[in-house]
């Protein structure tokens, strides 16, 4: 598979640095349409994360790294990050 959820990642912090280019800014009605796909493709991801959960399934490929997902109801609890000093 060729497209993954890095890759949407970076496509919308392209988007994100053109629509901010003093010299040539993206056109707004662009940055909306993009915004529109990317929304529908993050949709899409949830509905695939909450499957692979159901099921055990390691998911289509578009997520990478399945042994790094929150068990279900984790992404609402959050998260510490704990420093030791040394």
């Amino acid at each position: 598979m060729k497209n993954h959820i890095v890759d949407l990642r970076d496509h919308l912090f392209a988007t994100l640095e053109e629509l901010r280019d003093k010299e040539k800014p993206m056109e707004i009605s662009r940055a909306k349409a993009i915004a529109n796909v990317a929304q529908v493709i993050i949709n899409s991801a949830t509905v695939e994360v909450r499957f692979m959960h159901a099921t055990g399934s390691k998911g289509s490929g578009f997520i990478h790294d399945t042994d790094a997902l929150p068990a279900p109801g984790a992404e609402k609890a959050p998260r510490r990050i704990v420093h030791k000093i040394k």
